[in-house]
């Protein structure tokens, strides 16, 4: 394909992806008021943000290799279209179960077009020029994570718009995807006459769900150590080791464990996880930091979010153009390691007196770290597997990433929860105002101060106690990105394909073929010395087909 015919390509893919992203962000700053205008629990509130992340999480590796499979374009189409069914029925909901079923539908579509945006564009560009593309993903993936709140933000503040419209909003968006990809991408069509591996996927999912239903309950709804802990975290490891046992002995299953035996998959895989937490993880709480020990609007603090966006866009951007002119690409994997590590050090830093010239510095640093990690990661994983494999080892870092950031966000908001009622708790007292009935966010009412309500003594407690809770969750993230820097470092680095990942499927469908016939191409098979023996005679010995 050529350049135009990428961008046209690629218009369509960035759409459906923005959507995808914008979905599970843009209504953070509006839960409050939907779940006031649907008279409905607290306990309903965490369920609209975790049914969505947990959908969204545990069938990405299905789709993954659904797409190894099957026609990329359709499975993608299929996905735009489940998430305009779930944001429909979300936007029209009267009621919360409705609502919460809605979030499933839109997680389901969400995973498909997390895992085939990159797939296909593995697909049909060759890892030498995919850098510059790479980039432009890496952008709009950073514009949909931090711009979601801001977008949410400003609907729910609009009168003659409402909450309704944080869901109605990625409409037009996927509907214009489907066209897009309708018209401008062209790929072959694959049929591989193989059985699905339907009992491995329904044990992946149901176990990668249990522990993500105790990370993000844990501490909320029950204590960590609990008899629902147990049954959850038990239940779950027990599910994932049938998993693996059913994973190793079909012909095809959904997430192939041999390709962990390649170093690249497998370091990247880690530093995936580990960037999930540390960057979901630590961000995610960011918008909360604004508005309550600063003070802000949810407007205010979505526009603050700016310099991290601006840096990750720069980064990734520039990152990509660069890596497609040389061919170089883990300088930038280690360069973007160390500048994360770095960022969230330096937010470690801030309280509730920080100014915003000195966060904007921080947040930008941030920004330029995760710009040039989080996409080349799977720029070295897809240089490096067969293309039959794209599809697996793609999803495979998408879920992890996606596991890790939620498994950060779940643990990292019980770190914030309790140090927010510790400080609050002792500033109360230094006070001499009784401390009782304090809440922390997530707490059993899930109380988060309205600042604006509260008298000024109490008032700069509770800034003082948010922007030290939130600074120690910045530490306790930033050992996670040092561990990213350690699994970055060891990945070897190797030449970039020149060409796509339908040109490689076609040479290796060629090769294996070529093997298989009798009168095609030489064969070659070792000899007892090691020296290649040339042609079909082979004296005493059979060469075996191979397809």
């Amino acid at each position: 394909m050529t350049n135009r015919q990428i961008l046209q390509a690629m218009s369509g893919l960035m759409a459906g992806m923005f959507v995808a992203i914008l979905a599970g962000t843009v209504v953070a700053n509006a839960l409050p008021r939907i779940i006031t205008d649907l008279g409905a629990s607290q306990s309903s509130y965490t369920w609209v943000v975790t049914s969505e992340l947990l959908a969204m999480t545990a069938t990405v590796p299905l789709w993954g290799k659904l797409s190894d499979l099957y026609n990329k374009k359709l499975l993608l189409q299929l996905s735009l279209g489940m998430f305009v069914a779930g944001s429909l029925l979300a936007g029209f909901s009267q009621g919360v179960e409705l609502l919460i079923f809605s979030r499933v539908v839109q997680g389901i579509g969400a995973g498909g077009l997390t895992a085939l945006a990159q797939v296909v564009m593995a697909a049909v560009i060759p890892p030498r020029r995919l850098g510059r593309y790479a980039g432009v993903f890496g952008a709009v993936f950073a514009v949909g994570t931090v711009a979601g709140p801001l977008i949410g933000g400003v609907l729910v503040d609009t009168s003659w718009l409402g909450w309704r419209w944080c869901f109605f909003i990625g409409v037009p968006f996927a509907l214009l995807a489907i066209v897009l990809l309708q018209r401008t991408l062209r790929l072959p069509t694959v049929r591989r006459e193989v059985r699905i591996d339907f009992l491995g996927a329904f044990l992946i999912v149901a176990g990668v769900c249990a522990l993500l239903v105790w990370t993000s309950l844990a501490g909320n709804r029950f204590d960590w150590l609990s008899w629902q802990t147990a049954v959850l975290t038990g239940g779950g490891a027990v599910l994932l080791i049938a998993a693996v046992h059913v994973e190793s002995r079909v012909p095809e299953p959904v997430i192939p464990l041999d390709i962990f035996r390649n170093r690249t998959v497998t370091l990247t895989t880690v530093a995936s996880l580990l960037v999930g937490v540390a960057m979901f993880g630590g961000t995610v709480f960011l918008s909360q930091y604004f508005q309550i020990s600063l003070g802000k609007s949810p407007t205010v603090a979505g526009l603050m979010s700016l310099p991290m966006i601006l840096g990750l866009l720069v980064s990734s951007t520039v990152a990509g153009q660069v890596i497609s002119a040389t061919g170089r690409w883990k300088v930038y994997l280690v360069a973007g390691a160390v500048t994360m590590t770095a960022g969230l050090g330096l937010l470690a830093t801030i309280d509730s007196g920080t100014g915003f010239g000195l966060l904007s510095v921080y947040m930008a640093v941030l920004g330029i770290g995760v710009g040039m990690l989080m996409q080349n990661l799977v720029l070295a994983a897809q240089n490096d597997v067969p293309a039959a494999e794209l599809g697996a080892a793609t999803s495979v870092l998408s879920f992890f990433r996606s596991m890790g950031g939620t498994i950060g966000t779940s643990v990292l908001g019980a770190i914030l929860a309790n140090r927010v009622a510790t400080e609050m708790t002792r500033g109360l007292e230094q006070a001499g105002v009784p401390a009782a009935g304090a809440q922390a966010p997530g707490g059993p009412e899930g109380g988060v101060p309205d600042v604006t309500a509260l008298p000024a003594p109490v008032r700069a407690i509770v800034e003082h106690a948010y922007g030290v809770a939130t600074a120690d969750l910045f530490l306790v993230a930033t050992p996670f990105a040092l561990l990213a820097l350690v699994a970055v470092v060891f990945i070897r680095e190797k030449p970039l394909k020149t060409t796509s990942g339908m040109e490689r499927l076609a040479e290796e469908a060629g090769d294996a073929g070529a093997l298989a016939s009798d009168g095609g191409p030489e064969r070659r098979t070792p000899d007892g010395d090691g020296t290649p023996r040339t042609g079909g005679e082979t004296g005493g010995e059979t060469v075996a087909p191979v397809g």
